[in-house]
């Protein structure tokens, strides 16, 4: 049985000043879907992080290039795919930002953080080129009540 959801899509350049409008899409359909305020703060953080990733490190800032987030909207959850059109990367070299080594290093985060505040986080390569994040957020069952 298949679960019924609804699509969003968004298409954007790879340029830092489309990351607002990302964010008050996310905003709007978390506040839809009825997660609270903390919920939503941290999916919107999530969804922030991965487009910031895919625009500077996935497509290297490259305004010839876009990022593709779409969000499916259910009964159960959020799934939020965001691909780029890079080269790609290797997910099972990813240092540990927990690692003594890069404790006090600025940059490394983004991915950690993400895999903490989401259900579910997982990375494939897209078969044209490029990265797709894809990212659950169960809704609990007790929300409502």
């Amino acid at each position: 049985m298949t679960k019924k959801s609804n699509t969003i899509e968004i298409s954007i350049g790879s340029a830092l000043e489309y990351l607002d409008l990302v964010q008050t899409v996310s905003d709007c359909i978390t506040g839809f879907m009825g997660f609270d305020e903390d919920a939503a703060h941290w999916i919107g953080m999530s969804v922030r992080e991965s487009v910031t990733n895919a625009i500077q490190h996935g497509n290297k800032l490259d305004l010839n290039k876009k990022v593709d987030i779409r969000f499916e909207v259910s009964l159960e959850q959020l799934d939020v795919y965001v691909g780029d059109q890079g080269g790609g990367f290797n997910f099972d070299d990813l240092p540990s930002p927990l690692d003594p080594e890069n404790l006090l290093k600025p940059s490394g985060r983004g991915i950690f953080y993400i895999r903490s505040f989401m259900d579910l986080v997982e990375f494939r390569q897209l078969a044209g080129g490029g990265t797709e994040v894809h990212m659950v957020k169960k809704i609990p069952s007790n929300q409502g009540d």
